[in-house]
């Protein structure tokens, strides 16, 4: 059956699995002290590059707003790269965060695309 699914459907159960994987872990961040997990991407230049999971005990988060915090989730990687948009590397390339907000057990995925304007001329000599 799984043979017989297309690639948005696939793509959507790969994330499904990946949102439950992240959500089951909130108790124990919480009992940790860990307020979010994030991850960080960033496409410039068509090329991707996504950071490692980082914990952080802020009350917001904010990329590079904080120092992370010292706790392993290296277990997790995988799951949040899962959600990490897709195409985000094409054109100018996109960025943004994965973010898991541990105390509304809520992951916000918040993506920016860049966006290159230029002009050209055409000179007779």
């Amino acid at each position: 059956m799984e043979d017989q699914l297309t690639y948005e459907e696939r793509l959507k159960q790969q994330q499904a699995t990946a949102k439950a994987a992240i959500l089951a872990q909130c108790e124990l961040l919480a009992a940790a002290g860990v307020t979010f997990v994030a991850v960080h991407f960033d496409g410039s230049g068509d090329d991707g590059a996504t950071e490692n999971a980082k914990c952080y005990d802020s009350d917001v988060y904010a990329y590079e707003g904080f120092e992370p915090r010292a706790h392993d989730v290296a277990h997790l990687q995988e799951h949040f790269e899962s959600l990490v948009p897709y195409g985000y590397e094409n054109d100018a390339g996109g960025f943004g965060d994965v973010v898991l907000d541990v105390r509304q057990r809520k992951i916000i995925v918040d993506r920016n695309d860049r966006f290159e304007d230029y002009s050209t001329s055409t000179y007779e000599v």
